[in-house]
């Protein structure tokens, strides 16, 4: 090659690689709206704004929100008030408990909920728990297959939902957008898990997912029922964590009730989902689990997105955060703060 034709194309090079490097630094509108990045540059929010009544409010700008960092109020420099879509995993009770009305409910509500609520951009994945967690469908916006595989399962055994929900928030980070939320749905207390319910606190505090329980009461028993109950193995591991137990009900048991293990724990719930931005609802019958689902299909469209630049190192502490509507007829709920993750 000689000198000449040498230079020409060196030149040609170097006045491509701008081309290419911008090309692949370009943000796409959605991630100029949201840029998920912890402690480093931007601290986001997603904020739930309802009135006295609990409706949604909609139609706010920027300058009606106040947010606040350890008390100290920042400068807000990222705002969105248009649907976008999520990524969202479902974590639902499989356990023997389920089994019967409960199931049947919970099927017909998430194909209203993956169908006609949900928007088809929508990415789901779904995991159910019972001894233990499994995924039964990975990413996707195939709602037939996502249907297909609610349809096919068979209640039984203990709850391990604390290792579902330990498994399912590291996979929200793999959704393909910005916004992520879980779905968690279950009828009774944890029996089977190996994660502690601290430790779970901790791994949702560390990454930006919004958390939603809908919790099924115990139903009540039944007259005529005999108030004689088998005689269980004493569980040989505390509650929670410490392993995880063997299975506390005997199969062929099912829809018996087994005291207070049986129970929603309302607050165990509440401790996964309050920080997040996300909220648990308790329903007292089956047939509410439609409704419940249809809030949260609701509240997921109708939420604002605020973002602001990070005001501390990564130093691993947990940085309060609080968010605030000018129009004191308003409320708003949105993550209670972030862990500074290194």
């Amino acid at each position: 090659m000689s000198a000449g034709r040498f230079v020409l194309t060196a030149l040609v090079t170097l006045a491509a690689l701008p081309l290419v490097v911008a090309g692949q630094q370009r943000p796409t509108e959605d991630e100029q709206r949201f840029v998920f990045r912890t402690g480093i540059d931007l601290i986001n929010v997603t904020a739930t704004v309802t009135d006295r009544r609990g409706r949604f409010v909609g139609g706010l700008t920027q300058d009606d929100f106040v947010i606040y960092e350890d008390e100290r109020q920042v400068d807000v420099t990222n705002f969105s008030n248009e649907r976008v879509p999520v990524s969202l995993g479902i974590a639902l009770d499989t356990s023997g408990s389920m089994d019967g009305r409960k199931m049947d409910a919970a099927r017909d509500a998430l194909d209203r909920f993956l169908y006609d609520l949900l928007e088809p951009n929508d990415e789901i994945f779904l995991r159910e728990f019972n001894y233990t967690p499994e995924l039964l469908q990975d990413w996707t916006t195939d709602r037939d297959r996502l249907s297909r595989a609610i349809r096919n399962i068979r209640p039984d055994g203990g709850t391990a939902m604390y290792d579902a929900v330990a498994e399912s928030v590291p996979q929200l980070a793999g959704g393909e957008h910005r916004k992520k939320a879980l779905l968690i749905i279950s009828d009774g207390n944890d029996t089977n898990s190996e994660i502690d319910v601290r430790s779970l606190r901790q791994l949702i505090r560390e990454s930006e997912a919004l958390v939603y329980a809908i919790g099924i009461e115990g139903e009540p028993a039944r007259s005529g029922w005999s108030r004689r109950r088998p005689v269980l193995p004493t569980p040989t591991f505390p509650f929670p964590g410490g392993g995880r137990r063997p299975p506390s009900r005997p199969r062929g048991l099912v829809g018996i009730p087994n005291s207070q293990e049986d129970r929603v724990n309302v607050t165990a719930l509440r401790d996964l989902t309050d920080d997040s931005g996300g909220r648990t609802e308790i329903v007292r019958d089956p047939n509410d689990l439609e409704p419940a689902t249809a809030g949260i299909a609701r509240e997921l469209s109708q939420q604002y997105y605020l973002g602001y630049p990070a005001q501390t190192e990564k130093d691993g502490r947990w940085h309060s955060i609080r968010v605030e509507v000018l129009n004191p007829a308003y409320r708003v709920r949105a993550r209670r703060g972030y862990t500074a993750t290194p």
